[in-house]
């Protein structure tokens, strides 16, 4: 499975192809799966740019994007959108639009409480292991954990000589502490395609996208997250060219 991940936390100063408003977003998200994505992550966004948990914000994003794609549809639940964990779990309390699913990280306070607030509403789980953090433990100590979507394993290691072995060393954490659940494996920036290439070796589900990196293999700038999925299909041999 390709995920697109289409903005991020980035915004306009990191480059004039992220898209940020709910017609933005609908439009990057309907060429992306045009192009072979499966699912669709996205950061919906205030009208300055900055990532909102808001209902006023996260609803918008949502009806837009489902009206010109049928495949699943999550959000994030970072802890920079949100900084206090009970006010987080108060706004994913107030959505009126519901996503398919929601990214935990868990490392952050509160990951266990937002979690449980998205069980709450039948909003699936991905839960975010990211390297460098002590997440994976933190997750194999969770009662919670048995029960979320998947397993974004994150590796944030933005060197390309040195992301293979990071995620690596990440997934070997996971096989320990992921109870079984299923794998995305991505990287981000410099690390972004050896990573995702050996997700393709390993055959696990993976993503890419304007949050993950702004740069085709080759060094180009993207023109978009749809762009950067034509790209990893060819690249991982993810799905078929054509």
């Amino acid at each position: 499975m390709l995920q697109v991940c289409l903005n991020g936390a980035r915004n306009a100063a990191d480059s004039a192809a992220i898209p940020l408003s709910p017609a933005a977003l609908a439009d990057a998200a309907r060429q992306a799966v045009a192009a072979g994505a499966a699912e669709v992550h996205v950061h919906p966004k205030t009208p300055c740019g900055e990532d909102s948990l808001s209902p006023r914000v996260v609803g918008p994003a949502l009806e837009a994007i489902r009206a010109v794609v049928d495949v699943p549809v999550g959000v994030t639940t970072g802890a920079w959108a949100e900084p206090d964990p009970a006010r987080r779990v108060e706004r994913i309390n107030a959505w009126t639009e519901l996503p398919d699913y929601a990214s935990v990280n868990w490392h952050e306070p509160g990951a266990d409480s937002v979690a449980a607030a998205l069980l709450e509403r039948g909003i699936g789980i991905e839960a975010g292991l990211w390297s460098g953090t002590d997440a994976a433990a933190r997750f194999a100590r969770s009662p919670l954990a048995p029960r979320v979507l998947r397993i974004l394993v994150e590796a944030l290691d933005p060197d390309a000589t040195t992301a293979r072995r990071t995620a690596h060393e990440l997934l070997a954490e996971v096989a320990g502490a992921g109870h079984g659940r299923p794998v995305l494996l991505h990287g981000v920036n410099d690390g972004a395609w050896t990573v995702l290439r050996l997700a393709g070796e390993l055959g696990l589900d993976t993503r890419i996208g304007l949050e993950d990196t702004l740069r085709l293999p080759d060094d180009r700038p993207a023109d978009s997250s749809a762009q950067l999925v034509l790209a990893a299909k060819e690249f991982a041999g993810i799905l078929p060219a054509g």
